[in-house]
């Protein structure tokens, strides 16, 4: 589908009938924002997809409970600073309170908050601070918020990630928003990542659900940082039908224009997530055409833009082809040897499975070009890529995502086609998760 909608200002509190906060509660230790809040103002028919980690936070326990039980809801507060996961019995009671505080705060029932934790494993959240922090979030609540939400839910990101979007539905505005988190401990099936969206149409509980799972696997299943998977993942979307749209309860045009829609704001928060991957110089979009099916494109996509390999040598900008064919050859889908091409930007490098000529300074320019582009300034990464947040990134701009390096592999003449992101792999990868906890 062609896209039918426009990027607006906003974030989270673009759509309708939304509010959102973000303050320092005292959960960081460096005294940065670390407690937010988004706040719909009415009952609103929620959806989300978690980790499929073994190992879960509390919160998500929470979440997949609240949701299961009941398909709507009016708030979802997130704190960062401790994860709250592997942290027993107490842990998932300090969730309860938490829901429960802010049911109190806002005068709506518990089961109507839906929570997120980001930060260290093992660390219980800071409760005193908490239940102090609670009536301020709810006192900092205003229609334009979401900068301020978008900056207390980081952790090691260096830049805050945001986006919305606007299409118009039986002649009505409607409106979807985001925000998310995540830098490292990334992978598909779900990683170290938080994303809340918000969208004022109005539309069925299971096809909201649906939607929310086919947009997560084209974009945050489709990313990877690192290869490791988290325990807190969570991706949560409120539709409070505050548009006033004819309510979209099956299949057809309006629902189609709506994923696509969703999709866009996921794929875009995504790309934003891989591209600020700890220690990261540029982000890699990978795309796979000819495959048997979407599902085929997309895992040698995942393969390639995840394989140490790959993402050493675009940060060492070598134009080493053959590193992309080794892990397109390894990611289980079966393909003719034959029939393999690959791309970077505008080089063919190999056709019909044969390797070509082509001009490899020229190549390593480009791989160079790409990540300078998208780059934050040198001093400013030098100076605050550090998980211990000593410095306010919630006023520092996104850094580009709309110029990638674009690896382009085809395997066939299938019709299944899918995409992939990921980033390079550099020096300060190693250094940053070296001194995570210390």
């Amino acid at each position: 589908m062609a896209e039918d909608w426009q990027k607006i200002t906003g974030g989270i509190t673009a759509p309708r009938g939304y509010q959102a906060a973000g303050i320092t509660a005292g959960l960081k230790p460096s005294g940065l924002p670390d407690l937010a809040l988004i706040f719909s103002e009415v009952e609103a028919i929620a959806a989300g997809v978690f980790t499929t980690s073994q190992v879960k936070a509390a919160c998500v326990e929470y979440c997949r409970q609240r949701l299961q039980a009941k398909h709507s809801a009016r708030a979802i507060l997130c704190n960062a600073g401790q994860a709250n996961a592997a942290t027993g019995t107490q842990g998932y009671l300090d969730t309860l309170e938490s829901a429960l505080a802010v049911g109190q705060a806002l005068n709506i029932p518990s089961e109507s908050v839906l929570l997120a934790s980001t930060g260290v494993i093992g660390q219980r959240i800071k409760m005193d601070a908490l239940r102090s922090g609670i009536p301020k979030v709810v006192a900092a609540l205003s229609e334009t918020g979401s900068d301020a939400a978008a900056g207390a839910i980081i952790t090691t990101d260096l830049v805050t990630k945001s986006i919305a979007l606007e299409t118009t539905i039986s002649d009505r505005p409607v409106r979807i928003g985001g925000i998310a988190k995540g830098s490292g401990m990334i992978h598909p099936n779900m990683a170290t990542m938080l994303a809340f969206v918000t969208c004022d149409a109005v539309v069925s509980p299971h096809l909201w659900q649906q939607m929310l799972a086919r947009a997560a696997d084209r974009s945050f299943n489709s990313i990877t940082v690192d290869g490791d998977t988290s325990t807190n993942d969570s991706l949560i979307a409120l539709a409070n039908g505050q548009s006033r749209t004819p309510a979209i309860t099956e299949w057809g045009a309006e629902a189609e224009k709506l994923e696509a829609m969703l999709t866009a704001v996921c794929q875009h928060l995504a790309k934003a997530i891989a591209r600020d991957g700890e220690g990261a110089t540029c982000l890699i979009e990978v795309e796979v055409i000819g495959a048997h099916d979407e599902l085929s494109a997309r895992q040698i996509a995942k393969t390639i833009a995840g394989s140490s390999l790959v993402k050493s040598a675009i940060f060492g900008r070598d134009p080493n082809w053959g590193r992309i064919a080794a892990a397109a050859g390894r990611a289980g889908v079966p393909f003719e040897q034959e029939n393999l091409q690959i791309k970077l930007g505008d080089f063919l490098m190999l056709e019909n499975g044969q390797p070509l000529q082509f001009d490899r300074a020229a190549a390593s320019a480009y791989l160079k070009k790409a990540a300078a582009d998208s780059s934050l300034p040198k001093d400013f990464i030098a100076t605050n890529n550090s998980n211990d947040l000593s410095f306010d990134r919630s006023t520092i701009k996104a850094q580009r995502v709309d110029n990638p390096v674009i690896i382009a592999v085809s395997i066939g003449n299938g019709h299944g086609s899918g995409k992939a992101w990921g980033c390079d792999l550099s020096y300060d990868y190693v250094r940053i998760n070296a001194e995570y906890t210390t």
